[in-house]
């Protein structure tokens, strides 16, 4: 009998421990969440019913102690915690700023105060939550050439351009960077690096609120419309729950405020646009499961591959596709291919004698029955097509993570994009057999 009691304990041990995970690990004992509380409590911020804790599928993230209704407050973070370009202008660093000419961008005074602030260490008035800041990032400006050749053909470029721009920034900034030297007693060169740059950009890309500030002439013409939100910035993003937010001109503070119910214990999840997964890991460094607004873009020359370089029309078709915006934005998502998508197939398989039936399918009219089977039989090869690159980039991914474990975590963000897109095509697919199936 001792034995069996033994036993059923540890089981209930078990699941009240899986239970606690899957809702969350409170980690609000850890030192360095309680010197940003007090932080923030010195600031005017009232302690919430937030605390910050670790999950399963998102990690680090804030669950609720009491349950939420829709038209509740999260959080109200008072204009004293938010780090703005003001807050950079009332610093050290202002003078500066405001002397130098061409003038910053909003966007390049933050980083700059990041960097300086982190520089500062101890005597940082920042301190508590820098500390609480990822030391590393997962967007595509941190990823090595392994790991973004990897990407979807779109996306790769973007993640390029996303490199050169950082490249771009750090080059032109560096007499910036050295006027600040009077300063500091060390070498502003050690100081403002590539690698801090980097960090503190994706820190402002990944983590400010829109908050719209007046301009200054200090400043370039580039929108000022950052703001970092310490704690709040803790909130995890879900494409499935809707939020307000905004800045109170009464209250003088950012707040938020559900339109969901989330219950005790829950992590409190907020939604940061209906944006896809290669924009969330574009701007975000993470993507989202089952996100209902992802889908798989189709390139004009995968498009092009599946229409006869023979056909005298092929040229004047592509120029109509072009000259009318139907050679981007083409893809499949969760409901098939896209309307955008289809149409461009469908100008593609005109006949010769329907060619000039071309506007009318633009306006979203039939040309022909063969037309249209033609369409959906081509959409259907381009999908597989899609299927069998995605699966053997999946392979290579699953190779690649026994070979190089440093890559290990860039490596799993990739493999998570490319396993939801894989999902969508296969969805794809089975609405366009089904679809074929009618047509035939």
């Amino acid at each position: 009998m001792k034995k069996s009691r033994g036993r059923t304990c540890r089981k209930r041990r078990r699941r009240k421990h899986l239970k606690s995970f899957m809702h969350g690990v409170n980690c609000s004992h850890k030192l360095e969440y309680i010197k940003l509380k007090k932080w923030l409590k010195e600031r005017g911020f009232e302690d919430s019913n937030l605390r910050p804790a670790e999950f399963w599928g998102t990690g680090r993230g804030l669950m609720t102690t009491k349950a939420l209704q829709a038209g509740d407050v999260i959080i109200s973070l008072p204009e004293k915690c938010l780090l703005t370009t003001s807050t950079v202008l009332s610093s050290c660093l202002g003078g500066h700023i405001e002397n130098w000419k061409p003038p910053v961008s909003p966007l390049l005074a933050l980083c700059t105060f990041l960097i300086a602030e982190k520089h500062a260490g101890e005597k940082s008035p920042w301190k508590p939550y820098l500390d609480v800041l990822p030391k590393t990032y997962t967007c595509p400006a941190c990823l090595g050439p392994d790991v973004i050749s990897l990407l979807p053909k779109p996306l790769k470029k973007k993640a390029q351009e996303q490199k050169m721009m950082i490249r771009e920034l750090f080059r032109s900034s560096r007499a910036f960077f050295s006027s600040l030297q009077p300063l500091f007693a060390e070498s502003t060169g050690t100081i403002f690096n590539f690698s801090a740059l980097q960090w503190a950009w994706c820190t402002v890309n990944t983590r400010t609120i829109y908050m719209k500030h007046p301009h200054r002439d200090c400043f370039s013409l580039e929108p000022d419309v950052y703001a970092l939100a310490p704690y709040l910035d803790l909130l995890n993003h879900s494409p499935n729950v809707q939020v307000k937010a905004g800045f109170n001109e009464q209250t003088r503070s950012y707040e938020i405020w559900t339109n969901s119910q989330c219950k005790k214990y829950q992590e409190v999840l907020i939604c940061y646009g209906p944006h896809d997964n290669q924009r969330l890991l574009l701007e975000y460094g993470f993507v989202a499961t089952d996100n209902p607004h992802s889908s798989v873009y189709v390139s004009a020359d995968i498009l092009l591959k599946y229409f006869s370089p023979l056909d005298k029309q092929r040229k004047a078709k592509v120029s109509i596709l072009k000259d009318n915006d139907f050679l981007e934005n083409l893809t499949f998502g969760w409901e098939g291919p896209s309307w955008r998508l289809l149409t461009a197939l469908k100008v593609l398989s005109l006949a010769a004698e329907e060619f000039a039936c071309w506007r009318r399918i633009l306006l979203g009219d039939v040309s022909s029955a063969r037309n249209e089977q033609q369409a959906l039989a081509t959409a259907a090869k381009i999908c597989q097509f899609l299927i069998e690159e995605t699966q053997h980039v999946l392979l290579q991914i699953s190779q690649l993570k026994r070979d190089k474990e440093n890559l290990k975590t860039h490596l799993a963000l990739v493999e998570m994009l490319r396993s939801e897109d894989l999902k969508i095509l296969q969805k794809s697919a089975e609405i366009l057999c089904n679809l074929n199936l009618g047509t035939a």
